[in-house]
């Protein structure tokens, strides 16, 4: 099993035509995913042929959904565009939208996300992510697919790069979904949503959450844990020596006075079970001593 991404899944590409369209288009592909097209309203009724395979070209997601029967995204365009192509595909009904771009204006993200809480029915997961990725399944995303094959650990991480790493580190027992949130200060999918989803699903046994410094999203994954999540939970927190308001990385880790610093995630995170490793490599091993456990 997994959580939001499975064998299911067909994925199309809002700007399959751009540069980082074709290129992840095609890894995705490479990866097994079941990539059936794209969209560019100025290369509607073309094709584009990646990794062997010849891919129609829509001019909206609509029309893709239509024609595709596809049930999620990943969108890569310009940040001024991007605001578009989330509220199209909202508005298409779609029910995964996976938004890779990265520097979209706050005020565009926030307006997106209120109207996809308006209409309902798509889950937003980004921006500015590394996607998710189901492995030996599915990827929608820009996650290497040969970095772990699958297992029983649920990954939930702000950082694409640390969501790279813990899966290298883990890499010898596996993961049943690797997900991206995003490190913006607004975001769809969040801790507590993935939380829920690794804890009802039967085939993910722990879980890993990699955090950093900026906002309270930690603290109230924290509090949901504590309440709600029954399996074990290790973390890692990123940003113990980051300098007090200066914006580290992503636009959402940045602290302020005591809020948001990671020896406070870390403590937060530590009163609700959760065991806090003091780097990547000693988190999965924290991980790697409860799975041998059980």
């Amino acid at each position: 099993m997994s959580i939001f991404l499975d064998e299911n899944s067909k994925i199309i590409v809002q700007g399959i035509t751009g540069s980082e369209g074709r290129e992840h288009a095609t890894r995705m592909l490479a990866a097994g995913a079941n990539v059936v097209g794209g969209t560019n309203p100025r290369k509607a009724g073309q094709t584009i042929t990646l990794h062997g395979t010849e891919l129609p070209v829509f001019g909206t997601v609509a029309d893709a959904m239509a024609e595709t029967g596809a049930n999620v995204s990943v969108i890569f365009v310009p940040p001024a565009f991007a605001k578009a192509a989330i509220i199209e595909a909202v508005d298409a009904r779609l029910p995964l939208a996976v938004v890779i771009t990265e520097g979209i204006p706050v005020k565009d993200t926030s307006e997106a996300w209120a109207h996809a809480r308006q209409v309902g029915g798509t889950r937003i997961i980004g921006p500015n992510c590394p996607g998710i990725i189901t492995p030996e399944v599915s990827l929608a995303g820009i996650i290497p697919a040969n970095i772990s094959g699958s297992g029983p650990i649920g990954l939930i991480s702000k950082s694409g790069t640390l969501t790279y790493q813990m899966m290298y580190e883990l890499s010898d027992i596996g993961f049943s979904t690797a997900l991206g949130i995003g490190g913006d200060p607004v975001i769809g999918t969040t801790y507590i949503d993935a939380l829920e989803a690794f804890e009802a699903d039967l085939d993910t046994a722990a879980i890993v959450m990699i955090g950093e410094i900026g906002g309270d999203a930690e603290e109230r994954a924290a509090e949901y844990i504590r309440e709600h999540v029954s399996k074990p939970v290790v973390g890692y927190v990123a940003g113990f020596n980051a300098p007090e308001g200066k914006t580290m990385g992503h636009a959402g880790a940045i602290v302020t006075g005591s809020e948001g610093t990671a020896q406070a995630k870390k403590e937060a995170l530590e009163a609700a079970g959760v065991r806090v490793g003091t780097t990547p490599t000693e988190t999965a091993n924290l991980m790697r001593k409860l799975v041998a456990a059980r």
